[in-house]
């Protein structure tokens, strides 16, 4: 990919730093994270689990385990849902009510495309 290609989708400055990971027990995954590595909670609820740390926040969904997923900022989650797919992408789990949509890229990394 060429730097051109890169301006054009203006997508590498949209990486936040939050981090998202799904697990059965949310609350167990976020006491081994506040225990070992120093997070503190700064929210809970029965299904999502918000941890803060010195550089980037932790969010543990529960559902299964599908790795770290980086969140990225998109102006239409829609938009870059379809063009990511056409170059190589595939859908992890699509949630448009939110909107939100995670996909993983050809090289392994997972990400959750928000707006």
């Amino acid at each position: 990919m060429t730097s051109e290609n890169c301006e054009t989708t203006n997508v590498a400055n949209t990486f936040g730093t939050d981090i998202l990971i799904q697990a059965q027990d949310p609350a167990k995954a976020a006491a081994f994270y506040v225990q070992q590595l120093g997070f503190a909670v700064t929210d809970e609820t029965p299904n999502l689990i918000s941890l803060h740390g010195g550089h980037i926040n932790l969010f543990i969904e529960r559902g299964p385990a599908l790795g770290p997923i980086l969140e990225v900022t998109v102006d239409s989650v829609e938009e870059a849902k379809h063009r990511l797919v056409e170059n190589g992408c595939q859908i992890v789990k699509d949630e448009p009510e939110f909107p939100r949509c995670y996909v993983k890229d050809p090289f392994g990394l997972t990400y959750n495309l928000t707006r």
